[in-house]
């Protein structure tokens, strides 16, 4: 047990000091109007069709909005919609986001140009859901579940205020996102479950599992030749944010994207190992691991599923393009917009699959120097 309170302490050291040599200072923002401009809500008054000039027999759009905020608010604006099919339908009564251009000093803009659509507005039914959200995790897993969107609101808080503006800043992508994820892993962890016996070992097979996760993504990352240059996101970084490492960046968010589903695993895991243990003391070490890693194996499988699945549906869209051309499954999975996903998901995947071992016998392990005492209800909570 001192053993493992040790190393567990020596990880979180090492983590508060990656955090203090790598915060960042104010990051200065590099992009301008054309992707963070400020946006307004305007509300759909009317929509009109007519005839496009030189375009034969398509019919183009207009629309007129009342703009719902910012200094011009109560006026109305017209939105060229441009001809059918280029812009999203817009009925009356829809609201939606709109950006003024800037004008230069002297110069004059037709009424339909003074106004671009950029988007819907989205927020009240993005608030809605959060808090449906929200609401159903502390109904069905009350304190504990009050704890867990605290923790998911500090994970935000580590990647928002830690993560993206030292990658802005200019520091390692792969090495920000390591100190990031423990960062996370241990304040998730420790806020949920304590830092009892059970979370010591989920803490301790986590990290070995994540360190392992960033090998894997690092070596196959250099043998498959990836470069994260092929999106239009990582294009539009490496143009005008000359100091982000892309390649680098697609490292990282394959080791984020590995964290929420390995903290889960390894508490399961140590859970269900100390469980065993209180249940049936006189169990000895080597048949604790065998029943505790047959339940793990069910878990996995499940988990591996979800893993696959998740990164196959954010990717249909591309799947349907690849699919209606004639190059066949090999040579579209050799292509990097596919392979990094591939990638993602197998490194992903091993990690997960070697940390329900290794935090079985970590927990094993620290079980047989527990007391019956000590053993009570350490087990139970953590339930699927």
């Amino acid at each position: 047990m001192t053993l493992f309170r040790s190393l567990t302490g020596l990880l979180a050291l090492a983590t508060v000091a990656g955090l203090i040599l790598l915060w960042p200072g104010k990051v200065e923002s590099k992009i301008g109007q054309g992707i963070a401009a400020k946006s307004e809500a305007a509300e759909i008054e009317r929509v009109e069709e007519f005839a496009c000039e030189g375009a034969g027999t398509q019919r183009c759009r207009r629309a007129v909005a009342r703009l719902q905020s910012g200094p011009q608010t109560g006026k109305r604006a017209q939105l060229d919609l441009g001809a059918g099919g280029l812009n999203p339908d817009l009925a009356v009564g829809d609201v939606v986001r709109v950006v003024r251009n800037e004008v230069p000093p002297g110069a004059r803009l037709p009424p339909d140009q003074l106004y671009n659509l950029t988007d819907f507005e989205r927020r009240t039914p993005l608030l809605l859901l959060a808090l449906l959200f929200g609401g159903l995790v502390v109904l069905f897993g009350r304190f504990r579940g009050a704890l867990s969107l605290v923790g998911l609101g500090l994970s935000l808080a580590i990647i928002g205020l830690f993560v993206v503006p030292a990658i802005l800043e200019g520091e390692k992508p792969l090495l920000v996102a390591g100190v990031g994820s423990f960062a996370v892993m241990l304040t998730t962890v420790a806020l949920a479950h304590g830092l009892g016996p059970k979370s010591l070992a989920a803490i301790l097979g986590t990290a070995i599992s994540l360190l392992l996760t960033i090998g894997l993504a690092v070596l196959f990352t250099e043998l498959t030749h990836l470069t994260g240059l092929s999106s239009e996101e990582a294009a539009f970084l490496q143009v005008n944010e000359a100091g982000v490492d892309v390649a680098g960046l697609l490292l990282a968010g394959m080791v984020i994207g590995a964290l929420g589903v390995l903290d889960d695993v390894t508490v399961s895991q140590a859970s269900t190992v100390l469980a065993l243990r209180a249940a049936n003391p006189s169990l000895r070490r080597r048949e604790l691991f065998g029943r505790a890693l047959d339940v793990g194996r069910d878990h996995v499988t499940a988990t591996v599923n979800t893993l696959v699945l998740a990164y196959v549906g954010a990717s249909l869209p591309l799947l349907v393009i690849f699919s209606s051309t004639e190059l066949g499954f090999l040579e579209t999975a050799t292509l990097e917009i596919v392979a990094k996903e591939i990638v993602a998901t197998l490194v992903g995947s091993i990690g997960l699959i070697a940390a329900v071992p290794l935090t079985t016998a970590l927990a094993a392990q620290l079980s047989m120097s527990l007391q019956r005492s000590e053993l009570a209800g350490v087990g139970l909570g953590h339930v699927h």
